[in-house]
């Protein structure tokens, strides 16, 4: 599935994932392909995505995520 972790600024990450877990705002969640559609807004914590067998992490202070056709759309304020 793909990913997109963008800011005001600029695209961070554009890239294909095998699993995305997110800090929504009644708890963590994990994003694997063919997710049903959602939109979910994220709280302060930490994003983690797995591509192969890399998993990257990274802070964040809150935003918004939607899950559509196994695209995943992360906006948030900074990393």
């Amino acid at each position: 599935m793909k990913l997109e972790i963008i800011t005001p600024e600029q695209i961070y990450f554009s890239g294909e994932v095998t699993s995305v877990t997110l800090p929504g705002t009644i708890g963590l969640f994990t994003v694997w392909e063919n997710h049903a559609p959602l939109i979910s807004s994220l709280t302060k914590g930490k994003i983690s995505y797995k591509v192969d067998k890399d998993v990257t992490e990274l802070i964040v202070d809150g935003g918004f995520a939607e899950i559509n056709n196994n695209v995943v759309t992360v906006c948030i304020e900074a990393v």
